[in-house]
């Protein structure tokens, strides 16, 4: 039961201030407002988890979950970049993409007892085709310091998605691969996309400022 009541005490936790601020921020421009219903309907998915569910191999996870919620920092995320693989594609196709993909979005992370950092993001950017892809979920990064400033780290990703190709926004999950290099509270991340049917093979760079 500890750890149901932990789960409990997780969901019933506010929202952090830095989360309150953006989501009850004046309405604005479209894609403010379509990032801030996109971000609280995240955090809403993220508190409202069964404390049934925390039982035997799930029990570490939601223990996580719980840390990166009470005792993480915020995180501000940043997109712009996306490399189509040039040996995957024609060159006509190529041209055709978008390869800067802009947006950004919000998220928590801590890094833990071992040095490892664990973090819930959610962001929203422009895809290759130019149309607002929204992704939430959950990272893990094995952490190898370099310096007192410098660190390296590899681990993973796993997301719930959505975009506008597949059943008009119909939301899927994912997992990938996910690299990064950083310095103090900044990151640079990685991650290579797979082909799927007709789209993939593709590397996505984001970037992430702690607060």
């Amino acid at each position: 039961m500890e750890v149901g009541s932990r789960l409990q005490r997780f969901a019933s936790r506010p929202v952090p201030h830095f989360f309150a601020t953006v989501l009850h921020a004046r309405p604005g421009h479209a894609w403010s407002s379509f990032v801030r219903r996109f971000l609280l309907a995240a955090l809403l998915a993220a508190s409202s988890f069964s404390a049934q569910a925390c039982v035997g191999i799930l029990e570490t996870a939601c223990h996580r979950l719980d840390q990166i919620w009470t005792e993480g920092n915020n995180d501000l995320y940043v997109s712009g970049w996306a490399w189509h693989n040039r040996s995957k594609y024609p060159a006509s196709r190529i041209r055709s993409f978008n390869e800067k993909t802009w947006g950004g979005g919000l998220g928590r992370s801590f890094y833990d007892e071992d040095g490892d950092w664990h973090g819930l993001y959610a962001m929203a950017f422009r895809d290759s085709y130019r149309k607002v892809e929204p992704v939430a979920g959950y990272a893990f990064m094995k952490i190898g310091n370099l310096s007192e400033n410098f660190k390296l780290g590899a681990g993973y990703t796993v997301f719930v998605t959505a975009r506008s190709e597949f059943r008009n926004y119909m939301p899927f999950p994912g997992i990938l691969p996910l690299v990064g290099a950083g310095y103090r509270n900044s990151m640079l991340y990685a991650t290579y996309i797979p082909r799927i049917r007709d789209n993939g093979n593709v590397l996505f760079v984001f970037g992430r400022l702690q607060f």
